[in-house]
């Protein structure tokens, strides 16, 4: 995330004024939602509104197979709706006014466990995610639906898994950002041992933070606990986005310090330079 530091001058009276202007770049931190399986991007607006309240630029969409292509819903893949995520990661950070450079990913369930296989494929900053689920990587090309015929899915989720074990846990072995995880508390869909399983898997993260939402089942279906979930996630995404923010600011104000020291430093050089110069030529003249 880029901060500009511009010298300007302006004037009051008969002078003129020195200064320096510091602003946010053009291009915006942006954040792409992913929702969950059998969900719609209906799910994610509230969220984005406020993210766009902070400054970024947001982009919801649906995945196939949901809302209006509901008809795919039997026959689609995981690698499908990989592939629909990576069109709208791509298409977003074409955008003019997406810095792509500060991207946010934030998954609910199924959509979390693609976002973390993503971050694998294209560059993402920030990486939060909401009850994450997890999939055995056996099957990826089978309809995603026939997932949940395995008889073993269920004890796989309650079985501590290795991150080499894994796509989506190597792909969080990975990842060098900021991590979020949210558990929901009376998740019946689940365990607690998924979410073991991935923040076990964040080792080289920047950051990882994990809040669990009292009282919340897998879909958040009460308003309160949708209502906590939002204020965990803007909380989160405010000191990532500020402080990036910040530190670029830091970073332009000591870039400006190190010149103006130098610029100092050479100008001292060359005066004493000239003095010891003047003085053996007066001494000669002598």
């Amino acid at each position: 995330m880029d901060v500009t530091l511009e010298h300007i001058g302006f004037p009051v009276d008969s002078d003129k004024l020195s200064g320096t202007l510091l602003a946010p770049a053009r291009a915006l931190p942006g954040v792409l939602f992913v929702h969950g399986w059998g969900g719609s991007q209906d799910h994610d607006l509230a969220r984005a509104r406020d993210a766009a309240g902070l400054g970024c630029v947001c982009l919801t969409f649906d995945l196939r197979g949901h809302e209006g292509d509901a008809k795919m819903l039997e026959r689609v893949t995981r690698q499908q709706n990989l592939d629909d995520l990576l069109a709208a990661y791509d298409w977003f950070v074409r955008q003019p006014n997406v810095d792509e450079n500060a991207i946010t990913v934030v998954g609910i369930s199924y959509g979390a466990y693609l976002a973390t296989i993503l971050s694998s494929l294209r560059p993402v900053r920030w990486l939060a995610l909401r009850t994450p689920a997890l999939y055995k990587d056996e099957g990826w090309e089978l309809p995603k639906r026939q997932l949940h015929q395995d008889p073993d899915l269920i004890p796989f989720r309650h079985r501590q898994v290795a991150w080499q074990d894994n796509r989506a846990l190597r792909a969080c072995a990975e990842f060098q950002g900021d991590a979020l995880i949210v558990e929901a508390e009376l998740d019946q869909i689940i365990p607690h041992q998924v979410i073991e399983n991935y923040m076990s898997a964040f080792t080289r993260a920047r950051s990882r933070t994990s809040r669990v939402i009292a009282g919340a089942d897998h879909g958040f279906s009460e308003k309160p606990v949708q209502r906590t979930y939002t204020t965990v996630l803007v909380k989160w995404l405010t000191e990532m986005v500020v402080g990036a923010r910040e530190h670029a600011a830091r970073e332009k104000v000591a870039e400006r310090k190190r010149v103006r020291d130098g610029q100092s430093s050479a100008s001292s050089s060359s005066s004493s330079s000239s003095a010891s110069t003047h003085a053996v030529a007066d001494g000669m003249t002598r």
